[in-house]
């Protein structure tokens, strides 16, 4: 189980020199912080993809904004290694010098949770996890994560770790939503087993789960294909009317109703959310405070239930 203080809504560092430059980055985690979060989620392969970029970006914004702070102990910063070009993989050498340019950019002397970003079964799982140990006892890192480990990779990894006194994973990051729930399958009964917390991402289904994308409404966002995708599933209308419903009767968000059903299921520790600018903030912190009744959560998993 986890000794971090991750809160109840995990800030998503995804967008940080994509879609948010620099400046409303900084904005965007400031009003963050200042409404009582303290986990943000960053990885070193953010945002790679934009084209000029070659990844560590997020990071070096996020470390940036911590260099002006005074409250870094306060906050749970996370980030992760294995998908980035320039530092691919899990070998004990990879995982050392990626830790390293990971806490240069975040201008940090520690990572609060540091993930092994997809499994990799190249490498013995012995030889990644005396790596990530070796990180843990140096003061680097505080805890591990494991995001989008198979459930039988993520019970060997713990064997491993247990039979030779490594680390244990801790913390498990898989994509969860009302939409996507494959995880509900199997993994749960794993972290359920383990005792390792989740932290999902893609919490909001590319934005749909927003309420923003109706049959006949354009959105303008880099993800709209995604999330227009899934107007397209028969369970599409009753799904977004279940939602205005809840929303209706909280008098909040559809984004916060979305985030607080996946907070009310099991091992969920908190959903992981990005911002792009402050003004789509708002309603990812209604999510922080907002509970669910027991008949509502269950409203909402019928209508989607794997």
């Amino acid at each position: 189980m986890t000794d971090l203080d991750l809160g109840t809504l995990v800030l998503g560092g995804n967008v940080f020199g994509w879609t948010a430059d620099e400046a409303e980055s900084r904005r965007v985690l400031d009003a963050f912080v200042d409404a009582g979060g303290r986990s943000i989620d960053t990885a070193d392969v953010y945002s790679a993809w934009v084209p000029g970029n070659s990844g560590g970006e997020s990071e070096a914004i996020l470390g940036r904004w911590l260099a002006g702070r005074s409250d870094r102990d306060e906050l749970v910063v996370a980030t992760k290694v294995s998908m980035l070009d320039s530092r691919p993989g899990l070998s004990a050498a990879n995982v050392a010098a990626a830790a390293d340019d990971s806490l240069r950019r975040l201008g940090t002397e520690r990572i609060d949770l540091y993930y092994a970003h997809r499994d990799d079964e190249s490498v013995p799982q012995e030889e990644y996890l005396t790596a990530l140990d070796a990180l843990v006892r140096a003061g680097k890192v505080r805890e591990l994560g494991a995001s989008n480990f198979s459930p039988d990779r993520l019970r060997s990894a713990d064997a491993v770790a247990r039979e030779h006194g490594l680390t244990r994973f801790t913390v498990a990051q898989d994509q969860w939503s009302l939409v996507e729930r494959d995880v509900e399958r199997e993994q749960v009964a794993a972290l359920q087993e383990l005792d390792v917390v989740q932290l999902p991402y893609s919490s909001l289904a590319s934005g749909y789960l927003t309420g923003k994308y109706r049959p006949g409404q354009d959105v303008d966002s880099v993800r709209s294909g995604t999330a227009r995708a899934y107007l397209e599933r028969p369970e599409s209308t009753d799904l977004l009317a279940a939602l205005d419903d809840v929303a209706g009767a909280h008098g909040t968000s559809v984004t916060a109703v979305s985030l607080a059903w996946l907070r009310a299921q099991p091992t969920v520790a908190a959903p992981i959310a990005s911002a792009r600018t402050t003004e789509q903030l708002p309603a990812l912190l209604e999510s922080m405070t907002l509970e669910l009744t027991a008949d509502e959560v269950s409203r909402l998993s019928a209508i989607t239930a794997p």
